[in-house]
C-alpha cells in the first residue's frame, strides 16, 4: 500500500504525524536548498534532506515538558515510522527486491542514528565548525566538493530551521503543524 494512499485512509488521529511528515517532506524539496545551498539534486541529496527535517522536528520533540512528554513521544514514534515505511516504498518503486528491502532499511536507520548524534553535538556546540562538518560529511559528496558558500547557507538554513521548531508551541506541534525556516536565498540577495 502507497503511503499517500495511508495518508488519506487513516483514522482520525493519525492525521497529525502524517501532517508534520507531509510538511517535512516537502520543505526537504525545496529548490532553494538545491539552487542555494548546493545540496546535490540526486536520489542521495534528496534522501539526506528528508532525515535532516525529520531530525529536526524528531529534535524539537524530544525537548517538550509536562503534560505534553507522552503526546510528544508517540508523535516522535509515529513521524520516524512514517519515515521508514516511506522509505521502504521507495526502495520497492526503484526496483530494490523485497529480499534486499530489509537490509536496505536496517542501513538507513543506523545512518540515520548517526546523523542524530552528529547534528546534535553540531547543534549544541558552540563552535560553528561541529556542524559545518557533521553537516559537509553527510550532505555533499567528496567530489565535486562543495563551496564554503554552499556549506554556510545551509548550516545558515538549519540554524534557522531548529529556532523555527524550538519557538514553535507544541500544541501547535502535536496538532500536526509545524513552523518552517526561510529558505536559503540566491547569493547577494537581500532579505526583506
Amino acid at each position: 500500500m502507497m503511503i499517500w494512499k495511508r495518508f488519506f485512509d487513516r483514522s482520525e488521529r493519525e492525521q497529525e504525524p502524517y501532517a508534520i511528515y507531509g510538511a517535512l517532506v516537502s520543505q526537504a524539496r525545496s529548490p532553494a536548498l538545491y539552487l542555494h545551498a548546493g545540496v546535490p539534486d540526486t536520489l542521495e541529496g534528496r534522501f539526506e534532506m528528508v532525515l535532516l527535517h525529520v531530525f529536526l522536528a524528531l529534535r524539537r520533540l524530544r525537548f517538550v515538558s509536562e503534560p505534553h512528554i507522552a503526546e510528544a513521544k508517540a508523535l516522535s514514534q509515529r513521524v520516524f515510522d512514517i519515515l521508514f515505511d516511506d522509505m521502504d516504498q521507495t526502495l520497492r518503486e526503484i526496483g530494490i527486491s523485497d529480499l534486499k528491502v530489509g537490509k536496505e532499511i536496517k542501513g538507513m536507520a543506523s545512518s540515520f542514528y548517526g546523523r542524530i548524534e552528529a547534528y546534535d553535538k553540531g547543534l549544541d556546540a558552540e563552535d560553528e565548525a561541529v556542524l559545518r562538518a557533521a553537516l559537509t560529511r553527510n550532505v555533499y559528496p567528496a567530489e565535486p566538493a562543495p563551496s564554503a558558500d554552499d556549506i554556510d547557507a545551509l548550516v545558515a538554513y538549519v540554524r534557522r530551521a531548529e529556532a523555527a521548531l524550538r519557538n514553535c508551541p507544541i500544541e501547535t506541534l502535536l496538532a500536526g503543524e509545524i513552523a518552517v525556516a526561510t529558505l536559503p536565498e540566491p547569493r547577494g540577495a537581500s532579505v526583506r
